[in-house]
């Protein structure tokens, strides 16, 4: 145990590499490949470590597009902010796909115009969803691999929450997995990105990895080098002993499971809520006399209660109304006690207007 210890002090006198220890990229091999049923994935040209999928989301997109081609960057709406901030300093025009209710909060990817699918560099989706939950299943990833294919663009499939389910035996799927269905353990244009602060609990590690293809992660890693972007050592080790862990994971998940539960239970009955898919958010459409801004704002002054309005997460798109307003996205992050107070505050505030 010392010399392990020693061995792993010493890397404290240098600087830490870019590209990450070696023990950090075998253990992601070795949970990536677990998890998602893989054929192989190359640790050495494959997989990169980030300091959290924020930071990577960005500066991929900023190394993958080419501002001088009048670029799209093409993400579902309503959206995890950074795609949006990160499209337009890249140099390229975002354009949204809506997502409804009617389409089950998953973009509608046959509507959108060939010329559209010319102009795309990079695409994001986000399954499981951020806001929503919502998981793409492996007919439309194929489906969005085939058009990849056939306009040259890259996918970055966000699945920071894919370690948040319900059932035990169904863990949504994700994008390198359906790649190895395939048979294409290239992982020609997609890459996925995954993170320690969901999957973990360890939003202050700031740790997470980017894995897909080889021949657009090794620009990347030298697009990385240049912006100080390399994670301290003691942090890449602490993740090791987390992606080789997996009881946490499942005793993660078992409070989740509890939390929406308990909350449903409560608040159902008084306020309309629609379970998830996965991940740790409801979704939930306010009460009629209310804006989501209103609403979250009466939550706050009554209650104490912190949720987002939907409308600061989508955008009015082609003259459609931007999809997220009046709704509200409400995280059950907290413990288990506090998610139960805060469901029945919630009902003790609106069941008087009712």
């Amino acid at each position: 145990m010392l010399e392990t210890i020693n061995q792993q002090a010493k890397h404290l006198a240098t600087y830490p590499s870019t590209k990450g220890i070696v023990e950090l990229r075998q253990a992601i091999q070795t949970w990536l490949t677990k998890r998602f049923n893989l054929n192989t994935i190359d640790p050495e040209t494959q997989i990169l470590p980030v300091n959290g999928t924020r930071e990577a989301l960005f500066s991929f997109t900023q190394a993958v597009v080419n501002a001088s081609q009048k670029p799209l960057v093409v993400m579902p709406n309503p959206f995890y902010q950074i795609y949006e901030g990160a499209a337009f300093l890249a140099g390229a025009e975002p354009y949204y796909l809506s997502c409804t209710a009617d389409n089950h909060f998953i973009p509608d990817f046959d509507a959108v115009p060939a010329e559209v699918w010319q102009r795309t560099q990079l695409l994001f989706i986000c399954s499981p969803g951020n806001p929503t939950g919502s998981v793409i299943e492996a007919d439309t990833l194929k489906k969005l691999i085939a058009l990849s294919d056939e306009y040259n663009f890259v996918i970055a499939s966000d699945e920071c929450y894919s370690e948040i389910y319900f059932d035990e035996a169904n863990p949504p799927i994700g994008l390198l997995q359906v790649c190895a269905e395939l048979g294409r353990d290239d992982y020609k244009n997609c890459v996925v990105f995954h993170s320690l602060s969901k999957r973990s609990n360890l939003p202050g590690l700031r740790s997470g990895f980017v894995a897909g293809d080889a021949n657009i992660l090794k620009p990347y890693l030298l697009y990385r080098t240049y912006h100080g972007s390399a994670m301290p050592v003691q942090h890449q080790w602490a993740s090791v002993a987390a992606w080789q862990d997996e009881a946490h994971v499942v005793a993660n998940r078992a409070q989740y499971r509890q939390k929406f539960a308990d909350f449903y239970a409560i608040v159902h009955p008084v306020l309309p809520l629609t379970m998830p898919q996965a991940g740790f958010y409801f979704w939930v459409k306010v009460p009629h006399d209310f804006s989501d801004e209103s609403f979250a704002q009466h939550l706050y002054q009554k209650t104490h209660i912190t949720v987002l309005a939907g409308r600061y997460l989508g955008r009015e798109a082609l003259n459609s109304p931007n999809p997220a307003q009046n709704y509200v996205r409400m995280a059950l992050v907290a413990p288990v006690a506090d998610c139960v107070d805060a469901a029945q505050r919630l009902v003790n505030l609106l069941t008087p207007s009712l």
